[in-house]
């Protein structure tokens, strides 16, 4: 059983790591160890001494070396006389806050848990644990039910809490964490991913500093400026070898990210909902749930840290009949067309694509309501059919008789001023009385806080859907939420509404899958602005960025595969100049960027040059050929963009070690350069490998992964260069 209790020591077992509590003195849940596997009681850690200032629990009397302000905690709140950043606050119906809560009980079962309304790691029976403390502060009226999920082969610890009031008057919650992770030392580097539109989750590695360093988002989504996964990591951890601990927070919306280096040198990480202008009533027996995060500990580097992440998002977290299938390559009108366009030029784009061996045609926006710019039409969900020369069924149909597949564009959650749904639902929108509303991309935000609003908006799609052969779904957002009000009685409240707003988005989406469990979704949040393993739980596959040129996908993709599969990462090949760097890159090279993701084409393939359509058909082709080494196999990082600025180099090894597929793009060039060498990983140290490409070139596993192999010299930047080795029978 990997939960063991013993006395007062609670024991969590994985394959491979030890995560370990007690319950200490006068009821205080205190945190002991995470880290390797080891065997027996960590208490011994845990030091007392008498700190100056530092306050003691009135049972401790004269013991003054008893102080919440320094010992280590699971779920430290506010009111205890700790002074460092806290997990848990609150406020009575007096305004008056903090709490204290202690141990009262503790349960294990087989299994799982699953959180209503909110995604979760799931697994089967067999392949799962889940322990229940509870925790209480009967003062307050206060009862903090703390969740663990086991997944034991894959290393993987989860947390999320349950929060409930117990006493006949309302309190206000007014911070909620998942979970916290204390260290007794803080000599730990913080790794998150940072950006902005266009140029998501770049990595940023930074030392843990006296104080406390916060991330997050207050924009509605999780945002492309911070994104919700977290990694803590020894000064000397690399990618090959070191101790990391992963954190992924399971939510798409507002979210916060706190580590702490103290007086003493003790480090604190707490994750989970944004506690900025957030306060969550609740009455006699109401409750508040967290979103759910998961714990990844590894003492084997940052690249056997992402594959855990990997195949608990790939198995534990996406859903779906498309979980582990080959995705349709598909191409998307919006660069070939944006607006401009009607149903005679997207069958013409679908003609060529046909011919080339392209398996879906998506029809991105503008096919809806009077929307021929972005100024109109979001929230009138019907078809146009004077733009599209008829009904979509039509379009579908011919498009389906060429053997290819039919997905549209959809923005459930946006509303334009210039619509028939705003001149009948304003008070749907969210606009403060009396107030101009600020504007994002000339749109508004939907209310979907509110049932009634999502119940609405789904039909109107459903009935979309419903009409005909509609097999993909790019479900996009297109701005930040500002201007939060509601006119419903009892919900007008920041912090409720916008995380019943991202309940909404979840009741959407679970809506759509149960009811059209054949349709493939890809979330969308203006490229990668909702990027996050919550949102996975419902589309397999995520936009990863608006930004389509091959070059700054190489460092956007490469941040993405800290935390995410390649399997969720969507990726097209575009066209040249790019539309957001004005950057020329030969097909090639954009082909064999877009093959670390999805793969689809963002262009019109009639605009092709003869010998570009032969590159195509052989992209298609390839892709193919690899899906299962890239989807299934093991991703190497085996360069840096941001800090080796002449070549980007990846790599897809197959689990079996039986073959591996090497990718490298020259970012610069100079002149009388030296030679790069790439020194291969994941290979069988005395097997020996065939060059693919070469038959005649035969190199032993050790050779390639500890002497490398010289890059050729190419003519200029923005070549590639795509090697498959194979094992040699």
């Amino acid at each position: 059983m990997p939960i063991q209790i013993n006395n007062n020591i609670i024991t969590i077992h994985t394959r491979n790591t030890t995560y370990q509590m007690a319950v200490g003195e006068f009821g205080f849940l205190l945190h002991l160890y995470y880290g390797k596997k080891i065997e027996g009681d960590m208490s011994y850690l845990v030091t007392y001494n008498d700190r100056g200032f530092s306050g003691n629990p009135y049972e401790a009397k004269e013991n003054r070396s008893f102080s919440m302000d320094t010992l280590p905690q699971e779920y430290p709140c506010y009111g205890t006389g700790d002074y460092r950043v806290t997990g848990f606050n609150m406020k009575n119906d007096e305004g008056i806050y903090g709490c204290d809560l202690r141990y009262q009980s503790h349960c294990i079962r087989k299994g799982k848990f699953a959180i209503q309304n909110l995604p979760a790691v799931y697994a089967k029976e067999e392949e799962a644990n889940t322990l229940e403390i509870v925790l209480e502060d009967k003062a307050a009226g206060i009862e903090v039910t703390l969740y663990y999920g086991v997944i034991e082969s894959l290393d993987v610890i989860t947390r999320a809490a349950k929060i409930r009031n117990i006493k006949e008057k309302s309190c206000i919650i007014t911070k909620a964490s998942s979970g916290c992770l204390d260290f007794m030392e803080g000599s730990f580097d913080m790794l998150h991913f940072h950006g902005r539109h266009g140029m998501e989750r770049m990595l940023e590695r930074t030392p843990l500093r006296a104080g406390t360093m916060s991330f997050g988002s207050i924009r509605g989504t999780s945002s492309h400026q911070h994104n919700p996964f977290f990694i803590i990591a020894e000064k000397e951890t690399t990618e090959d070898m070191g101790c990391c601990y992963g954190i992924s927070l399971l939510y798409s919306g507002n979210f916060k990210c706190e580590a702490e280096l103290d007086q003493y040198n003790q480090s604190r990480i707490i994750i989970g909902l944004q506690d900025e202008m957030f306060e969550y009533e609740l009455k006699q027996n109401e409750t508040l749930k967290t979103p759910e995060v998961a714990y990844i500990y590894t003492a084997d580097g940052l690249t056997n840290l992402s594959h855990k992440y990997h195949k608990l998002i790939q198995n534990h977290i996406c859903r779906g009949i498309y979980k582990n299938q080959p995705r349709p390559i598909l191409i998307n009108n919006w660069e070939a067309t944006y607006f401009d366009f009607n149903g005679k030029k997207i069958i013409d784009i679908a003609k060529q694509a046909a011919e080339l061996g392209v398996e879906m045609l998506v029809l991105d926006d503008g096919w809806f309501g009077e929307r021929d710019s972005d100024n109109s039409g979001l929230g009138d969900w019907f078809v146009n059919e004077k733009k599209m020369g008829g009904s979509i069924a039509d379009v579908v149909k011919k498009i389906n008789d060429m053997g290819m597949k039919f997905g549209i564009w959809i923005e459930p959650e946006m509303i334009s001023e210039d619509s028939k749904l705003y001149k009948e639902h304003r008070d749907w929108v969210y606009i403060i009385p009396e107030r101009n509303p600020v504007l994002g991309r000339n749109q508004l935000v939907l209310d979907f806080s509110r049932k009634e609003v999502v119940d609405y908006i789904f039909d109107m799609i459903a009935n979309i859907l419903k009409q005909t052969n509609i097999e993909y779904i790019k479900m996009d957002m297109n701005r930040s939420i500002a201007n939060v009000y509601t006119a419903v009685a009892g919900k007008q409240n920041y912090g409720t509404i916008l995380y019943h707003y991202v309940l909404g988005v979840y009741d959407f989406l679970e809506r759509l899958n149960t009811r059209f469990p054949h349709i493939l979704i890809e979330g969308c949040s203006g490229g990668g602005g909702r990027f996050d393993s919550g949102m996975l739980y419902y589309t397999p596959q995520i936009w990863c960025s608006d930004n389509t040129d091959a070059i700054d996908r190489i460092t956007i993709q490469y941040g993405t595969s800290f935390g995410y599969p390649i399997s969720t990462v969507g990726a097209h090949v575009s066209a040249v100049p790019n539309h957001q760097t004005g950057r020329s890159t030969n097909i090639k090279t954009r082909g064999i960027v877009a093959m670390a993701g999805t793969f689809g084409y963002e262009l019109d393939l009639n605009t092709l040059t003869l010998e570009e359509k032969e590159i195509v058909k052989q992209q298609i082709n390839n892709c193919k050929k690899y899906w299962n080494l890239i989807h299934n196999g093991l991703y190497y990082r085996l360069v840096n963009p941001q800090k080796q600025h002449d070549i980007g180099a990846w790599e897809f090894a197959s689990e079996d070690k039986s073959e591996a597929l090497l990718n490298v793009v020259t970012l610069d060039t100079h002149c009388n350069a030296y030679v790069s060498y790439i020194k291969l990983k994941g290979l069988e140290e005395k097997a020996w490998y065939y060059m693919e490409q070469d038959k005649e070139k035969v190199y032993s596993g050790s050779a390639l992964m500890y002497g490398g192999i010289p890059i050729p010299k190419m003519s200029n930047e923005y070549q590639s260069w795509q090697v498959h080795f194979v094992k040699v029978k």
